[in-house]
């Protein structure tokens, strides 16, 4: 199979398909936030257990993706994505039907698992499925999209279940698609398994796990909770086991992942793009939330459905980077792209208590446009710029630095925020209601609805002038740090744009292929 044979019909099929497993992982992420009311009501979940609820998900899914991309090279991506799909039905399944939090959180790191294996699987099928540059690139833009817009409609989407249904529609909603996935797969998606390569890297393996895991949850906490002693060693922690698995990727006979692959510019320059553009989407999207809720004063809902307005612009993005990548180096596009989202953020630096709803979404549809356009760019550079047999491992390393840029967005940018806010709330407040308006306009406005009238107007007044400043600040900085990436992503991804990946090796995959499971 040469790198230049065209997909037909049955392969731009197949890509719907894949979008099925990536729409439900990506929703998952965000499908819950309307639902947890409802569910500490009915199963009593306390504070803690809460936590765990919602972060667990992301937890294992981030600590997962490298072993799951190098397993699915190994011993099929389809038959990677089929187990994954199954285990993710019936986690769904088990969460909707949970009796106790004990039950739901480890439902929810079942969930975690499967989406590890769907995740690598979905793009890395895509790069054994469309060999032609312009096509996959194509194809890369749709993946794209699908997945921002899985992300968009997952609270959307929660919201009407639960308008209709109990609180475990959030979760069963899954299973028939992960069905149908499972009837459709073997039938229309091709199998792709590296050459066999000796053993499996299990110590590999741990020491990935042992890496991200504790990083990722010391990050939230400081997010959450400041700096302490137990988050900042956590991260240390998972940095030194992080240099661990360096070393035995550069030692080990079979390792999980080819560091020669970060040599490539391509490669390594799209992963730090993809990284802090991710940054600047979650950072943001921390800040739009609690403003059109609390200082608007829109229900979750109406918020959920007025977040989608910024998808005018943003359904446009990916189509057009790919439109533009084809004309011009693609080095520029991206830049661009980081300029063009730089701006959104320069309207968010306008916000006031009082805007319009006009500014918020105008400057978060420009931020998502250009993201998307930056994301889906620096995807096919990941992926075209590794063999085929890499792409499982390179698409995981890919996901899970953007599991990074994510925590990273809501700690870097979070802190930026909260020292703002703390240092615009007056210092003369009722000793009662200074405490609580001081951690956020979230506690602000939980404390506002027990005071009187007239002091709880002068609270919220209080409250949300200071968020505003202090989300107006975080979108100057925001701007700032594109604006520098986009010079950045521009000098170190200029000419390559036609690096060619390694070579393929056709009688290699062929054997490996199979029409069906």
């Amino acid at each position: 199979m040469g790198t230049t044979e065209r997909a037909g019909r049955k392969e731009w099929i197949a890509l719907g398909v894949l979008a099925l497993p990536l729409l439900l992982v990506s929703m998952d992420v965000s499908v819950l936030y309307f639902a947890v009311p409802f569910i500490s009501a009915d199963l009593g979940v306390d504070a803690t257990e809460q936590l765990w609820i919602f972060d667990i998900y992301g937890f294992v899914l981030a600590g997962l993706l490298i072993t799951m991309g190098s397993l699915g090279d190994r011993i099929g991506r389809r038959r990677l994505l089929l187990f994954g799909a199954i285990g993710f039905g019936l986690a769904s399944v088990a969460a909707a039907y949970a009796q106790n939090p004990e039950q739901l959180i480890a439902a929810r790191a079942l969930l975690g698992i499967g989406g590890a294996t769907l995740m690598p699987s979905t793009l890395a099928l895509i790069r054994n499925m469309f060999h032609d540059p312009k096509q996959r690139s194509k194809a890369i833009a749709f993946w794209s999209a699908v997945m921002m817009g899985g992300i968009t409609l997952g609270p959307v989407l929660g919201g009407f279940l639960l308008e209709h249904f109990w609180w475990g529609s959030v979760f069963l909603i899954n299973t028939p698609a992960m069905v149908l996935l499972v009837v459709l797969a073997p039938v229309l998606l091709p199998e792709f398994k590296a050459p066999v390569r000796g053993r499996f890297d299990l110590l590999g393996s741990v020491l990935s796990l042992a890496a991200v895991l504790p990083v990722i949850w010391g990050i939230k906490e400081l997010a959450a909770h400041g700096v302490s002693a137990l988050p900042v060693a956590a991260i240390v922690t998972g940095l030194v086991f992080g240099v661990l698995f360096v070393q035995r990727q550069r030692t080990a006979k079979n390792p999980m992942v080819d560091l020669s692959m970060f040599r490539n510019r391509a490669f390594s320059g799209s992963l730090a793009a993809n990284t802090i553009g991710t940054l600047a989407l979650v950072g943001n999207a921390v800040f739009l939330t609690q403003y059109l809720q609390l200082v608007h004063g829109l229900s979750p809902l109406k918020a959920a459905l007025w977040s989608l307005a910024p998808s005018v612009l943003v359904g446009g993005a990916a189509p057009l980077a790919t439109a533009l990548a084809g004309k011009m180096d693609r080095a520029y596009v991206i830049g661009g792209a980081f300029v063009l989202a730089a701006s959104g953020y320069g309207v968010l630096t306008r916000i006031q208590v009082d805007s319009s709803l006009v500014v918020p979404l105008l400057g978060a549809g420009l931020l998502a446009a250009g993201l998307v356009m930056v994301m889906t760019l620096v995807t096919e550079a990941v992926v075209g710029s590794v063999a085929p047999e890499r792409a499982g491992s390179a698409s995981a390393v890919m996901e899970t630095c953007a599991e990074f840029g994510g925590a990273l967005g809501i700690a870097v940018l979070g802190s930026i925020g909260t020292a703002v806010y703390r240092a615009d709330v007056p210092s003369d407040l009722p000793a009662g209601v200074a405490a609580p308006v001081r951690e956020g306009l979230p506690a602000a406005t939980a404390a506002a609805a027990q005071l009187p009238a007239q002091v709880a107007d002068t609270v919220l007044a209080t409250a949300r002038h200071a968020f505003t400043h202090s989300m107006s600040v975080v979108a100057l900085v925001g701007a700032v740090l594109l604006l520098v990436t986009a010079v950045g992503a521009t000098l170190t991804l200029r000419g390559t744009s036609h690096a060619s990946a390694p070579a393929e090796e056709p009688a290699a995959e062929e054997a490996e292929s199979a029409p069906s499971a």
